[in-house]
């Protein structure tokens, strides 16, 4: 018997008005079927306003759907007690694209990593949390940094290094990453790049990754879904894939690349 998918979305669509956009016009998201299975790298790719950075809000539950279903092991999310929802908060962590605007700027990064602690780990000592915000610095490659320190105080580099570890810090089942690299200068990319590599084989992640660099996402994921208008147009291994596009609009994103 094949293993429930972690996370699974069936016929999604959503909807958003002109008047929710810069561009003024309307977006139509969907229907899109994405399923997540543990231990997964899966990747959603395509440029922007493809739809992408939508699904992975829908995903963490920030924005909400119109039709379709999603599935958390197995749960309908729409039938989740608020107890359901406080543990899916632990459950699924999100990285976001700006590691500066991500972090509060008026508490020290020590804090931040603390208070997801305080929220999800409250069994846990203030010397046990104070241990605990070291080690997670330490498997970031910031062990030598002092948590006491403000964020501003690091280089965009180390500041999403930071969200790495505040998000790793109540150990989530899946990890949601929206353009994590994609603010970053590309020698830190690549540093960043390897955390992740690094991070997917000791922890075994289950990890959606967000992203509209191809060579990235060849590197890291297993399975990608391209999007394009709201859409999926094309799935499947990620190597295949991007190897081997079936669909127009996947040949030229390749075509962009090189």
């Amino acid at each position: 018997m094949a293993e429930q998918p972690v996370i699974e979305l069936l016929e999604l669509t959503k909807s958003f008005s002109s008047g929710a956009f810069v561009q003024n016009r309307s977006f139509a998201l969907g229907p899109v079927s994405i399923t997540v299975n543990s231990g997964e790298v899966v990747g959603i790719l395509g440029e922007s306003g493809s739809g992408k950075s939508t699904v992975a809000n829908v995903i963490m539950r920030l924005t909400g759907f119109d039709e379709g279903s999603y599935h958390f092991r197995g749960a309908d999310v729409r039938a989740f007690t608020k107890a359901d929802s406080f543990a899916f908060k632990s459950k699924v962590q999100i990285i976001f694209q700006d590691p500066y605007g991500s972090l509060n700027p008026r508490a020290t990064v020590g804090a931040s990593i603390r208070e997801a602690l305080i929220l999800h780990k409250r069994h846990l000592s203030r010397a046990q949390m104070d241990a605990r915000v070291r080690e997670l610095l330490a498997e970031v490659g910031l062990g030598s940094e002092d948590p006491g320190r403000y964020p501003h105080e690091f280089s965009g580099g180390q500041r999403q290094r930071i969200a790495i570890a505040r998000a790793l810090a109540v150990e989530p089942e899946v990890l949601v990453c929206d353009e994590p690299l994609s603010s970053l200068d590309v020698s830190i990319q690549a540093q960043v790049l390897e955390l992740f590599k690094s991070l997917i084989e000791h922890r075994n992640l289950t990890m959606v990754f967000i992203s509209h660099d191809l060579n990235v996402s060849r590197l890291l994921c297993d399975r990608v879904y391209v999007m394009h208008k709201g859409k999926v147009v094309e799935k499947g291994i990620a190597q295949e894939v991007l190897t081997n596009p079936q669909h127009d609009y996947t040949r030229q994103l390749l075509e962009a690349v090189y």
